[in-house]
């Protein structure tokens, strides 16, 4: 059931960020436009809301699983990856809570930031406060601690692959020190989950989307990066599209489709790509880590091996030459932008516009601009209304 009830919050986040157009002759505009005009303070009654309550309900069966299951199912291997998983699952949803409705992690403010609440035991009574940015990501870490030493099956086969594994969670691990900016362990969180499985598609031979869950990519298939109701409403945004190279980078035809003067985008909307972990979200982590780090040869030989998946052969020749040739700032930079382009509407984006530069976005409707600033205030999301009737303390 928590598996199931995952919600589909990633695939709002991307009407938050320069990832989309409205298409304003769409009927279902009136759920996302407040969404997109950054309006969380009072947004008209249809509205679709972030999936806070919906979260909650994830953590409270993953809260069945660690309180009851070891007592109730008796010792074995079974159990142990049955309780891990659990303890996996619980930590992925305050992830994602506090990413939500969480200042960005900050490891200067981090201690006194107002983060969300912990709800670890079963108790439907308890009025829960919000914990600290830095007390949640500690209980985050706790979990993932608790279901590495659980956890015993590597890789889950195609199919059953929406579980987490080892790699799973090394992953997770790597993405969750990534954000906290603790860069040697997301380095190695990123090694370990990169020796069960460095598989990635080249698009020069084979031209599918990296994201189907029975890709050789595929490493935890649970979400859906963009709903078809979002896929109707939307287009793909300027800023998107002039992120690629349409001659030489391959990407470009699997994710965009023209219409008329604009594209749709083809990513998401099916089961067969859920996504939530995949293998080049390593390799891009390990760049980026290492260069931090300060090994721009590690960082520039990652990237390379990366790419070479990506662009045509010339396009790749071109871009060798560039890297080689780059300095850490304009590698930072690169790498950053081989994110955007390599994770376009997987809801990945405006969890790396928190945690980077918090870059002002206008976004355009009806001849009308609306603007989130630099550094605004709403890259935090406001708990929803109903959530913040039923608890005071939010």
């Amino acid at each position: 059931a928590a598996y199931s009830n995952y919600p589909e919050h990633k695939s709002l986040t991307a009407v938050r960020t320069d990832e989309l157009v409205l298409n304003d002759l769409n009927d279902e505009i009136n759920i996302y436009k407040d969404v997109y005009f950054w309006k969380d303070s009072n947004p008209d009654k249809f509205t679709q809301s972030f999936q806070y309550q919906e979260l909650y309900n994830v953590i409270f069966y993953a809260n069945v699983i660690i309180n009851e299951a070891s007592a109730k199912l008796g010792a074995s291997d079974e159990t142990n990856q049955l309780v891990g998983e659990a303890y996996a699952l619980r930590a992925l949803a305050n992830f994602d809570l506090v990413n939500l409705f969480g200042k960005p992690y900050n490891p200067a403010t981090a201690a006194s930031d107002k983060g969300v609440p912990l709800a670890l035991e079963i108790d439907l009574e308890n009025v829960y406060k919000p914990e600290t940015v830095e007390v949640v990501y500690n209980q985050i870490i706790s979990d993932t601690q608790k279901a590495e030493n659980l956890i015993n099956v590597d890789a889950q086969i195609a199919g059953k692959n929406y579980r987490f594994s080892k790699i799973a969670l090394y992953t997770f691990e790597s993405r969750l020190y990534l954000y906290q900016q603790k860069w040697q362990k997301s380095l190695d969180a990123a090694n370990k989950a990169l020796a069960i499985n460095s598989n990635l598609i080249d698009l020069k031979a084979t031209a599918v989307l990296a994201t189907k869950y029975n890709s050789k990519e595929s490493i935890l298939a649970l979400e859906d990066g963009l709903i078809n109701g979002l896929k109707g409403a939307t287009y793909a945004s300027p800023d998107l599209l002039s992120a690629y190279n349409r001659t030489t980078d391959l990407r470009f035809p699997l994710y965009f489709i023209a219409n008329g003067s604009r594209f749709r985008i083809q990513k998401g909307g099916n089961d067969d790509q859920k996504s939530t972990f995949r293998t080049s979200e390593l390799y891009l982590t390990k760049a980026e880590t290492s260069l931090k780090l300060n090994n721009i040869g590690e960082a520039k030989t990652t990237v390379l091996n990366f790419i070479k998946n990506r662009y045509s052969a010339a396009g790749y020749t071109e871009l060798e030459t560039s890297i080689n040739a780059m300095n850490e700032a304009d590698l930072n930079t690169f790498i950053l932008a081989e994110r955007q382009r390599e994770f376009a509407v997987e809801g990945q984006r405006w969890f790396d516009l928190r945690r980077t530069t918090q870059k002002q976005i206008v976004h355009t409707f009806d001849g009308d601009n609306y603007t989130l600033l630099q550094n605004d205030p709403r890259y935090t999301i406001i708990y929803p209304a109903n959530a913040r009737l039923n608890n005071p303390n939010l």
